[in-house]
C-alpha cells in the first residue's frame, strides 16, 4: 500500500506554489531536480513526495504551463519553458517604460518590478540591468495615471471634462493658466508624441480642436454634459495631425514644398514618413511636399539642418523663414 503523503500546514496551496516556484526559480538555463522541488515546497509548509509530484506536472502541463524534464546521467531536471512573453520583449518594455518621460521615476519602478515578475528572478536581474538610463528628465506629476483613466472614463460615456492647467514659473513652482479658470473640454483621444501624452479634444468655446499635456492637468473631472464636436472630430486626421506638428506647438497648417539635396531624403522620410513624393530636380537635389503646422519651431528645424534645404513654397511661409532670420539677427546683433 502507498504511503500516504504527509499534510503540511499550505498543503491546500501546492499547486499554487509550485506553479511559483517554476516562474520564478527556473528558466531555460536555470533548472531544478526534484529533491529541490521538494525542499522548495516545504519552505513554503507543503508536503509532497516523487509519485505526486509527478502527477502535478502534468496538471500543470494541462493547465497551459510548459513543464519540461531533461535527463542527464540519472538525474531529472525541470524548467519552466515559454512564457507569456520573452525576455527580448520585456527589455523593449523595461526600455519604453523607463524612457516616457510622461511616466514619473516613482511609477517606472513600480512598473518596471511589476515586469520582472514575469520572468525568472535569474531573468529579472537582466531586466534590472536595463533600467539604468542618465540624465533621463521625467514628469514629476504622479497623478498621471488617474489622469489617462479619467480621460478614457470620459470619453467612454460619452461626457465632456472640467480640469486645471499649469505652467511652471521662474521660481519652479506650478502656476495655474487662466488665472486658475476651469477648462471644459469635450475629450475625442489620446496620443503620445514627443514621448509625452496629450489629449485631443474640442474646446466648444473657441470651436476648435485643441491639445493639452496630460501630466499638466490638474483636478479632472468628468461633467454631466456631452460631448461636443462630434462632426470637426470625424474629419479629424490624428496621425496626419501629430506628424504636422513639432514639439506639439501648433500653426496654421499649410502644404509646404520643400527643396533638398539627396543627402537630406532619409531626414524628410523619418520626420514625415515614407508616403511622401519625392520628385527629382536635378542629379543632386529634389522636391517634396509635406503638411506641417508652421511654427517658430518648424522654421528652426529646417534651420537646424543647415544649407543642404530650404522652403520655397508658399510664399506666406518663405515670408515667415525671413521674417524669422531677421528676429534672429537683430536679437544676437549680427
Amino acid at each position: 500500500m502507498a504511503k500516504k503523503e504527509r499534510k503540511g500546514d499550505n498543503q491546500k496551496l501546492k499547486m499554487l506554489y509550485l506553479a511559483k516556484i517554476f516562474s520564478e526559480d527556473t528558466d531555460d538555463f536555470h533548472s531544478l531536480t526534484m529533491p529541490q522541488i521538494i525542499e522548495k515546497l516545504s519552505d513554503y509548509g507543503v508536503n509532497a513526495d516523487r509519485k505526486t509530484l509527478y502527477l502535478d506536472f502534468e496538471e500543470l502541463r494541462h493547465f497551459g504551463m510548459d513543464i519540461i524534464a531533461v535527463k542527464e546521467g540519472r538525474s531529472c531536471y525541470y524548467h519552466l519553458g515559454n512564457r507569456d512573453f520573452e525576455l527580448p520583449e520585456l527589455k523593449l518594455l523595461v526600455d519604453s517604460v523607463q524612457s516616457a518621460k510622461f511616466i514619473t521615476d516613482k511609477k517606472s519602478k513600480e512598473l518596471i518590478k511589476k515586469l520582472e515578475a514575469l520572468v525568472s528572478k535569474y531573468e529579472g536581474k537582466q531586466l534590472h540591468r536595463q533600467v539604468v538610463i542618465a540624465g533621463r528628465i521625467k514628469s514629476m506629476n504622479e497623478s498621471i495615471y488617474y489622469n489617462v483613466d479619467k480621460l478614457h472614463e470620459a470619453i467612454g460615456v460619452d461626457s465632456q471634462i472640467r480640469f486645471k492647467y499649469y505652467q511652471w514659473n521662474v521660481e519652479k513652482e506650478m502656476e495655474l493658466r487662466k488665472g486658475g479658470a476651469w477648462y471644459q473640454i469635450s475629450p475625442w483621444g489620446l496620443m503620445w508624441d514627443d514621448e509625452n501624452y496629450y489629449l485631443v479634444g474640442y474646446d466648444d468655446g473657441d470651436g476648435k480642436i485643441k491639445h493639452y499635456r496630460v501630466d499638466k492637468m490638474l483636478r479632472i473631472s468628468v461633467t454631466d454634459d456631452r460631448r461636443e464636436g462630434k462632426e470637426p472630430f470625424k474629419a479629424f486626421n490624428m496621425p496626419r495631425y501629430t506628424k504636422s506638428l513639432f514639439g506639439m506647438y501648433g500653426g496654421e497648417e499649410a502644404r509646404v514644398t520643400i527643396e533638398a539635396e539627396n543627402s537630406m531624403v532619409g531626414v524628410l522620410i523619418d520626420r514625415f514618413g515614407k508616403d511622401i513624393f519625392i520628385v527629382p530636380v536635378d542629379e543632386n537635389h529634389f522636391q517634396t511636399v509635406v503638411n506641417v503646422a508652421v511654427s517658430n519651431q518648424f522654421l528652426g528645424w529646417i534651420m537646424a539642418l543647415g544649407d543642404g534645404i530650404k522652403i520655397i513654397a508658399p510664399d506666406s511661409v518663405v515670408k515667415q523663414m525671413k521674417a524669422e532670420i531677421k528676429r534672429l539677427s537683430e536679437q544676437y546683433d549680427v
